[in-house]
């Protein structure tokens, strides 16, 4: 028989996605599959979006065989339950976007339905909150890991981390270099493609170096050197939707409280995230250039801090979109040189895991086969529009009459796809999950009821119970929730009992 195995592939680009493909590559191929090797230059600085993340990450790092203890530490991690919106359905508003399931379903009926039948007359965050143990423990600043506790909501904690992005890259470097991973230290001067295929025969460095592949993983940031420069993919523009293209990023000292949640707060022209560490708070401003300029929105970031600056802010230039092929030929892009979707729901490390698990499911034989990459390529762009139409949601929902973002944000027209989900939930509060798209039923109950949008009645399924009995089952999942809280350490303790950065000892 033939070996048609795919027996060396380049990484082209480090940082957070580089390292993390390189990661999985080595663990789950193993060194006498294929070659991996890993090309990067020290003087190109990494974007480093991306310190909080979703849960997903817990499943990639525990593919990873990564002790999630050591693994907080070296990164300075903390815990997240959820992420707080501020001033994004009016001035003065704040919901939390909570992990984990609201309630739970009673009699094969969606325990949404039995909340908006039982909260008609009076509901929004703080009643929303009530129901769900992440968002609870969010607001008394409270984590722990789930423990065995039976049909407790104590067994079932849903959560994520932040972590200082950079520290995970070096983190899954050593990871990677100690199951076979060559790393190449230099700036790449050229790309050299098949003068009859078309594909990437090698890429050359400023010393003359010539390193080529079978395949080529492209990590190479906004740029896209490869899949962009060389291979002209294409790009989807959904500045229209998204009209946020720039950001301002910048470290602080740390507050006196170490929060278990990510913080949006928006403002004028954008909207500034809030991320907790152990050694400091990430901060950064996400704005548009259409609707004020770089100097107002780096005051706004500046003035809106909770410690001194430990950095001189940092300036971000992109466009909201997606490359209209992420698989060209040889070439995979994974992370920001597949497509940028801003940080505002989390997404931007979830989308490198989910784009190198993908690549993983439809891995290549030496022939690339085009049903592959065409399915590869329909997969991805689903998921990107799927989350696009979430972050959309997010600014469409607005009720803010204040500046002019919000007012174009607010009657701009919107995807198919997300009017239909509006109008289904505004007719009788049903959200259904649709194939894979990320986000599920729980997320968008939050960000819909949580900036005002109200469905104009309850499913009818619920009343298969009586009104009697729907109080009563609520009440109990209501005081449930809040014992279950109080059991739970703070957030501060629990890391300094468990996993405190400064005990930290590399391996």
């Amino acid at each position: 028989m033939t070996d048609k195995r795919v027996r060396k592939i380049l990484i082209v680009g480090g940082g957070t996605a580089g390292w993390m493909t390189a990661a999985v590559l080595a663990k789950l191929l193993k060194n006498d599959y294929a070659d991996i090797h890993l090309v990067e230059s020290e003087e190109i600085g990494t974007v480093g979006v991306g310190e909080a993340t979703i849960p997903q990450i817990g499943t990639f790092n525990r593919t990873l065989g990564i002790d999630e203890t050591d693994f907080v530490k070296a990164t300075q991690g903390s815990f997240k339950l959820g992420i707080e919106f501020v001033n994004w359905g009016a001035l003065g508003e704040r919901y939390i976007h909570p992990f984990g399931a609201y309630g739970l379903d009673m009699d094969g009926v969606s325990f949404h339905a039995f909340f908006l039948k039982h909260h008609a007359a009076r509901y929004g965050p703080e009643t929303m909150d009530q129901y769900n143990l992440q968002a609870l423990a969010a607001r008394q600043n409270r984590f722990m890991r789930p423990v065995n506790a039976g049909n407790s909501p104590l067994s079932k904690i849903a959560y994520a981390f932040h972590f200082d992005a950079s520290l995970y890259a070096r983190y899954l470097r050593k990871y990677s270099e100690a199951r076979g991973v060559t790393r190449h230290e230099g700036k790449i001067t050229s790309v050299s493609l098949h003068p009859e295929t078309g594909y990437v025969q090698h890429v050359q460095l400023t010393d003359g170096r010539i390193l080529d592949a079978d395949l080529f993983v492209d990590c190479t940031g906004f740029r896209g050197l490869l899949i962009e420069q060389a291979l002209k993919a294409g790009y989807n523009d959904w500045s229209h939707w998204l009209p946020c293209d720039r950001a301002v990023a910048v470290p602080c000292e740390n507050a006196e409280r170490l929060t278990p949640y990510t913080r949006s707060t928006a403002r004028e022209a954008g909207w500034q995230w809030r991320i907790p560490l152990q050694h400091r708070i990430g901060n950064g401003h996400v704005w548009s250039s259409a609707f004020t300029t770089e100097e107002r929105a780096t005051e706004i970031l500046m003035s809106n801090l909770d410690g001194k600056a430990l950095d001189a802010p940092r300036h971000l230039r992109f466009l909201a979109g997606h490359r209209k092929k992420f698989w060209e030929k040889n070439c995979v892009a994974i992370g920001l040189s597949a497509g940028f979707i801003e940080p505002l729901e989390s997404t931007s490390i979830h989308l490198i895991q989910s784009g190198v698990a993908k690549l993983m499911q439809m891995f290549p034989s030496g022939g690339f086969n085009q049903p592959d990459i065409d399915r590869y390529n329909r997969v991805t762009t689903f998921e990107y529009e799927r989350i696009r139409d979430f972050i959309i949601l997010h600014y469409h929902l607005n009720r803010r009459d204040d500046s002019e973002l919000w007012k174009y944000t607010q009657n701009m027209p919107v995807p198919d796809y997300l009017t239909d989900k509006m109008a289904l939930f505004e007719s009788h509060g049903r959200i259904f999950r649709e194939n894979e798209e990320l986000f599920n039923d729980t997320s968008w109950f939050a960000v819909m009821i949580g900036q005002g949008l109200k469905p104009r009645d309850y499913d009818p399924v619920a009343d298969v119970q009586s009104a009697e009995e729907t109080a009563a089952r609520l009440t109990n999942i209501r005081d449930t929730i809040a014992t279950s809280a109080t059991y739970m350490p703070t957030h501060e303790q629990f890391i300094e009992e468990n996993c405190d950065a400064r005990t930290y000892v590399p391996a």
